[in-house]
């Protein structure tokens, strides 16, 4: 599946472009599509329409990691900042065998600067590239 929602694909200022999904992403837009976004594209916004304040973001994150996280999670850098999470999207997507150029369609990065960043995030790569060459030197 294939959607260009300007909410998911607009990034500071850049045109919209689209993007493949999951099934379980989908599953989301429908909610989306329930409730709606700001006109401007926005999936969250204040009760006015107006951009939410650094400071409600802040609040807002350090509450969902009390919430989220063990106590030594908590005083862990681990999702420290909202932003975390792109990094941890591109990091379960490479660590999951998603090719390169596809993550980086995915993240709006080349793959130049993709592989610059993430490559030292791939765990377990050499058993897995190990076996990929054993398998098809057999084949």
């Amino acid at each position: 599946m294939s959607i260009s929602p300007p909410l998911l694909a607009r990034h500071r200022g850049h045109e919209p472009r689209t993007f493949p999904v999951t099934d379980q992403l989908s599953t989301r837009w429908q909610r989306i599509e329930a409730f709606g976004v700001h006109e401007d594209g926005r999936l969250f916004r204040s009760s006015r329409g107006d951009v939410i304040s650094i400071g409600t973001y802040c609040k807002v994150w350090k509450a969902a990691r009390v919430f989220a996280l063990t106590p030594e999670q908590q005083i862990s850098p681990l999702a420290a900042r909202p932003y975390d999470l792109r990094h941890a999207a591109v990091f379960l997507w490479l660590n999951a065998g998603v090719a390169a150029p596809d993550v980086a369609e995915r993240a709006g990065h080349g793959v130049d600067a993709l592989l610059k960043v993430y490559a030292k995030c791939i765990d377990g790569g050499a058993e897995i590239a190990n076996r990929r060459i054993e398998d098809a030197l057999v084949a």
